[in-house]
């Protein structure tokens, strides 16, 4: 059998850190893309990680280009490209700048005769996936944005640093926009199944809530020239390893709603089934009514934003 092959389009550190990790679980083959402004360096990083095959133990492969079109035969394109935020910076004000990178290439995508299943990752992620789906026409199933992969790891992270137990064992869940109206959710949060409302006071969880909306200008803020790129590459890769591996995770994923949670036409981050194909099925959670109102207050910001595109 063929061995899969992943396109990544943008080859800075999102994208290259998705790449190496998804060649050293020798998950697939990887093609990386970028502008023809930067001909040589997604060339000389597929190579460089090309050259460690050997010394990591695997097959997978690794190639460098500059043409979009050249992903033609991947079956799934995680699309990293664009311009990160520096600090100050929302991830709204990078609206028109990154939508014309989502334009231009899944404009070439479908010159191509392509028609992956994409994984964005451009911020405003909740924005471009939406942008996606309208510029290719896809099924919802087959354009999934990646937030809530990322949100909810880092409110595990820091839930398990706090109560000073593995990571492994705690399960986050984290709901909404990728952004500042991102809601935490602490009763679907666990601890080798306990609830963290059963082990945390609600002023903690509060502070480790408000920590994971801000997870990404914290790190922003420290770096001062770049944005969090190993978090969000290894949430990439999960996605991929259950949409190859056919795993039906249960994944929050920013998808299209189409009357879920009484949403219609915008796309948030919500419990998703991801195998085979994309997005298989999304789970609905019986909300509390502050739960439900901070999820459509969400939406709304991500409604707003979608309207400002003029799609």
């Amino acid at each position: 059998m063929p061995r899969p092959k992943v396109g990544v389009v943008g080859a800075g550190n999102v994208g290259a850190s998705a790449a190496l990790m998804m060649l050293k679980k020798d998950l697939c083959d990887v093609m990386l893309c970028d502008i023809p402004q930067v001909e040589g360096m997604p060339q000389g990083k597929s190579l460089d990680m090309s050259e460690s095959r050997q010394v990591d133990h695997h097959d997978a492969k690794a190639w460098g280009t500059t043409r979009v079109e050249d992903l033609k035969d991947c079956s799934i394109v995680a699309i990293t490209a664009g311009v990160p935020r520096k600090p100050g910076m929302t991830r709204e004000q990078l609206l028109e700048i990154n939508a014309n990178i989502i334009k231009d290439v899944t404009g070439k995508l479908k010159a191509a005769g392509s028609a992956p299943i994409l994984i964005v990752v451009t911020n405003p992620l909740d924005v471009m996936t939406y942008a996606a789906i309208k510029l290719t026409g896809f099924p919802r199933e087959r354009v999934i944005g990646m937030a809530g992969v990322l949100d909810s790891n880092r409110f595990a992270h820091f839930v398990a640093e706090e109560l000073q137990v593995s990571p492994k064992d705690v399960s986050a869940m984290v709901l909404g926009s990728h952004g500042d109206t991102m809601v935490a959710m602490p009763r679907f949060t666990t601890v080798a199944g306990i609830p963290i409302t059963e082990l945390l006071p609600k002023d903690k969880i509060d502070a480790l809530s408000k920590r994971t909306r801000d997870g990404g200008i914290e790190i922003v803020n420290l770096l001062k020239t770049g944005s969090a790129f190993y978090a969000p590459g290894s949430s990439v890769v999960a996605m991929v390893e259950a949409i190859l591996h056919d795993a039906n995770r249960i994944l929050p994923c920013s998808v299209l709603l189409k009357g879920e949670y009484g949403l219609n036409d915008v796309v948030v981050g919500v419990p998703c089934k991801i195998g085979e194909g994309g997005l298989k099925q999304i789970l609905t959670l019986a909300l509390t009514p502050e739960e439900d109102t901070a999820l459509k207050k969400s939406a709304a910001v991500v409604a707003d934003n979608i309207k400002a595109l003029k799609l």
